[in-house]
């Protein structure tokens, strides 16, 4: 099935370090990507709750974020559908609790995307400071890379 609307969520706050690692891996997908209209772009940062109208007016959702799972290598992980309610073990930051808090509410309203995948890694450095760590930074790529294999199959289903 191809799908008419889809959203890209990257969400953090770019102001502490790897807590910024779904903003980057938005960005970075963004600039090296052309993907059709169809397909929007969100800088989400911690709006949390507010967010909600990207998730429920979406056929498609891919939120990149910083997570820690409960047992973690520093890798990236990609969780889809029903996997997504394990993965919040740990906050760093209140647009966690929005984007939970987001996904219970479109789920109560009955406007889930079709799909909803969230692909992250853990955080190494959450001090005060802009960029990401340069563990993270490696893992970048990769989430943006399993971002675009995503996307290309959902436009061609």
């Amino acid at each position: 099935m191809k799908y008419n609307r889809i959203n890209i969520l990257g969400l953090g706050n770019v102001l502490y370090g790897d807590e910024g690692f779904g903003v980057s891996a938005l960005n970075s997908l963004q600039e090296t990507s052309a993907f059709p209209d169809t397909v929007h772009f969100i800088d989400g940062g911690t709006q949390g709750i507010y967010l909600l109208d990207f998730i429920e007016s979406a056929d498609a959702v891919i939120v990149f974020d910083a997570l820690i799972p409960l047992d973690y290598d520093r890798r990236v992980y990609v969780y889809r559908n029903d996997e997504l309610p394990d993965f919040i073990h740990r906050k760093m930051s209140s647009h966690q609790m929005g984007f939970s808090e987001m996904l219970g509410i479109a789920k109560l309203h009955g406007k889930m995307p079709k799909e909803i995948v969230m692909i992250g890694a853990p955080p190494k450095d959450l001090e005060m400071n802009i960029g990401l760590s340069p563990e993270l930074n490696l893992l970048l790529p990769e989430a943006v890379a399993e971002g675009r294999v995503i996307i290309e199959g959902w436009l061609t289903e």
